[in-house]
């Protein structure tokens, strides 16, 4: 479905850069990229890397067919000026700045088509999890191009636009809790004596078996972490310790405030 478009990618950082590469190993051509950085010597690095040429905002507006945006979003409001310049109906524009609502590209660029994308950091090894949205100008036929794209890195479904926060507070901001509950069990195992490179080995790869068997099992997590728990086992005790210190609520708590500060960034932006 991409055919030869050319996509630019407006701030190639880890999502930018990653995405560029995905889409590559999926056969789009190195000609057919384009990418803005504000570096040049990430520029030479990204260039000599993949062969896709470095350019500024301008050309990479002019000559794409679809613009990624994937700036930090307090630069939004200079990038959406540069888009307002050169931006055409007939350019898809798609935003992974966490937080911004595509109402706010339309607003201030015009009846563009926009979709909406919410990536994780696991784009890095082919391991996804994108959601898409739809802006109010974006057909069936727009969404369709964009998931082609993400399906180079990972896996992709579709909500609608109100469920995204949500979306950047649970899969989004996702990947750090699991990183924050590795480097946790990892110092424990320090702890107990074990060499650091052992006690990384051990968790990892538990953490690797875990993920499949919760992606390939028809049980739910509590029934898989049930069958784990004998009676009067090691597991229970350390179960009922996470209970009396009140990690379930944390999380609980540590997520609804992601979902806080993301709609938070979209108010903040949104005039």
């Amino acid at each position: 479905m991409l055919g030869a478009m050319v996509i630019s990618v407006l701030g190639a950082g880890m999502i930018g850069e990653a995405l560029m590469s995905g889409l590559l190993r999926g056969g789009h051509k190195p000609e057919d990229l384009l990418f803005t950085t504000r570096r040049a010597d990430h520029a030479q690095q990204l260039t000599a890397k993949y062969g896709v040429k470095a350019v500024e905002t301008r050309a990479a507006v002019e000559r794409a067919d679809v613009l990624v945006v994937a700036v930090k979003p307090q630069d939004i409001h200079v990038t959406l000026e540069e888009l307002s310049i050169a931006m055409t109906a007939h350019k898809l524009l798609v935003t992974v700045c966490a937080g911004l609502p595509t109402a706010l590209f339309e607003r201030r660029i015009g009846d563009v088509p926009v979709v909406r994308a919410m990536p994780n950091t696991p784009m890095m090894v082919g391991e996804a999890m994108s959601v898409l949205a739809a802006g109010r100008h974006a057909t069936a036929e727009h969404v369709a191009t964009v998931k082609t794209m993400f399906e180079h890195v990972g896996e992709v479904i579709e909500l609608a636009e109100p469920q995204l926060d949500a979306v950047t507070a649970l899969s989004g901001s996702g990947p750090a809790y699991f990183f924050y509950l590795v480097e946790a069990m990892v110092d424990a195992g320090i702890r107990l004596g074990l060499p650091r490179a052992i006690a990384e080995k051990l968790i990892i790869q538990s953490a690797v078996g875990s993920a499949k068997m919760l992606d390939e099992s028809d049980d739910n997590p509590r029934s898989l972490r049930e069958a784990v728990t004998s009676p009067g086992g090691t597991t229970i005790s350390a179960i009922r310790e996470l209970e009396n210190r009140g990690v379930h609520t944390a999380v609980l708590a540590a997520i609804e405030a992601a979902h806080d500060r993301a709609v938070e960034l979209g108010k903040q932006h949104d005039n």
